[in-house]
């Protein structure tokens, strides 16, 4: 795993998070990143369930704070750290799902959650509703059908998206929510289900 030493014990994540972001020195984020890396090993290995998996993860999400943190305005660092490692996780873990599901094909017992709910189309791998799909996304409410595209198809996790078409992460939630609810309706309505 990461290992930085601390130059600046006395400066404050804000202090530290200011400071890269004007400079971009790796050291002042690796610096501060040290101070988290435990929060984010152990959020990964309860999500991934996997220690080798999970210590991938703290150096992915570190390269990926290189990338995103100048282009957030990040209050909390702590915080928002915590929020993207979840999502992070999240997303490995929708990934292998989907990449498990393509290799093994289709199947009706696949269909099922393990609470017994049925999978919603959107989510399911499935090309021979993809035109139903893509006609019934055009039809809903123009904030529905961004996040749906976002989420969906372009993979952006709810902070992601949030900071992209600047709205509260709960306003992301309720879209995606009401938008794969209107799309089964309208799915349902075109006999496909």
């Amino acid at each position: 795993m990461l290992e930085i030493s601390g130059k600046h014990p006395d400066k404050s994540d804000g202090e530290l998070l200011g400071k890269f972001q004007h400079s971009g020195n790796l050291d002042l984020l690796g610096e501060l990143y040290s101070r988290y890396m435990h929060l984010v090993y152990g959020v990964s290995l309860k999500y991934l369930g996997d220690r080798d998996d999970a210590q991938d993860a703290v150096m992915q999400i570190f390269e990926k704070l290189i990338t995103d943190l100048p282009r957030h305005k990040v209050q909390n660092f702590k915080n928002w750290l915590y929020v993207l490692t979840k999502n992070h996780c999240l997303m490995e873990i929708r990934s292998r799902k989907s990449a498990e599901n393509r290799l093994e094909g289709l199947k009706i017992e696949q269909e099922f959650m393990e609470s017994g709910e049925e999978l919603h189309p959107i989510d399911r791998e499935d090309s021979s509703i993809e035109d139903a799909l893509k006609e019934c996304i055009e039809h809903l409410k123009a904030e529905q059908k961004q996040c749906i595209e976002l989420f969906y198809y372009q993979k952006l996790c709810y902070q992601e998206i949030a900071d992209s078409l600047k709205m509260e992460e709960k306003k992301v939630k309720s879209y995606l929510q009401n938008g794969k609810r209107n799309l089964k309706i309208c799915l349902e309505g075109k006999n496909v289900r």
